[in-house]
């Protein structure tokens, strides 16, 4: 795959993300691979939270919203061809 459709294939789901890393272009997408990681990562543990006793609800419901945003922002700059980072989760780098 070329970097442009890595990128975009990158935001889908777990699975594209997989399939991102394992046959896309990893060197040229390695900012939007990792963008994508933290936006899932974080939806993942807000999701988790959303178990807690009581306010884990708001918790989930606020942080399943600002990752959808994230999202959102992130697929985008991939249709773009724009390496720009997402809000408060774009500082953080896994990959």
């Amino acid at each position: 795959m070329n970097k442009r459709t890595t990128d975009i294939v990158a935001y889908l789901t777990w699975v594209g993300l997989l399939i991102a890393l394992v046959a896309g272009d990893r060197d040229a997408s390695r900012f939007h691979l990792n963008q994508s990681l933290v936006i899932w990562l974080t939806g993942t543990i807000c999701g988790i939270l959303g178990h807690v006793f009581l306010v884990g609800w708001l918790i989930s419901a606020i942080g399943g919203l600002f990752c959808g945003v994230c999202w959102f922002i992130g697929i985008i700059n991939a249709m773009q061809g724009v390496e720009k980072e997402v809000p408060l989760l774009g500082q953080f780098h896994l990959l």
